[in-house]
């Protein structure tokens, strides 16, 4: 898997935390951008960490599954980009807006570490998740997690800076474009397979 591969996969996974950044920014009367490297630091740190506790555990079963890996690659990543295209279209939304909600109310007044904490585990899931996936293909996982990890501290950043400039209307169409990525992605990977 090439860079190219490797950073529609960061950017398909950042989606969640740019919509949950982009509701912090909501929350925040003007941009205050040391909680704003913050927020990036964790939803970053954590997308490159969840893919590494993926890849340990796929790399103990991925001689068994060798001949079915890209099928388990798309799979997890048809789940994966489903679930996140599921979650922006249904009614309620999706499980990680409710906590941002509430986490962008905390952040008017001070950045609740916990509730980061928690919001930062609940959108890097998929990321353990595809970390799995990793494990099954030729992937150098260094270069994964840096891209993966970057990505998303980027683009955690700019969504601070959105929400508070912009308002929401972007929310949506990331969680949809991010699960059409990583569902894309996963229809090559079964390609590459065959042709």
């Amino acid at each position: 898997m090439g860079f190219a591969e490797l950073f529609l996969i960061g950017v398909g996974l950042s989606m969640d935390a740019f919509a949950v950044s982009v509701c912090e920014g909501l929350g925040m009367k003007r941009v205050n951008y040391r909680h704003a490297l913050v927020i990036a630091l964790f939803f970053g740190g954590f997308q490159a960490l969840m893919p590494v506790i993926g890849w340990l555990l796929g790399s103990q079963f991925a001689s068994l599954v060798t001949s079915v890996a890209h099928w388990i690659a798309f799979g997890l990543l048809a789940f994966i980009g489903g679930k996140m295209l599921w979650d922006a279209l249904s009614q309620g939304g999706s499980d990680s807006e409710g906590e941002a909600d509430a986490a962008a109310e905390a952040a008017r007044d001070r950045l609740d570490v916990r509730e980061l904490l928690i919001l930062a585990v609940a959108t890097s899931i998929d990321a353990l998740a595809v970390g799995v996936t990793f494990a099954f293909l030729d992937v150098n996982i260094g270069a994964a997690v840096g891209i993966i990890g970057v990505t998303t501290f980027a683009l955690s950043l700019v969504g601070v800076v959105v929400g508070n400039r912009f308002g929401a209307r972007y929310e949506k169409p990331s969680t949809i474009l991010g699960g059409l990525v990583l569902i894309a992605i996963g229809v090559k990977t079964v390609l590459e397979h065959y042709l």
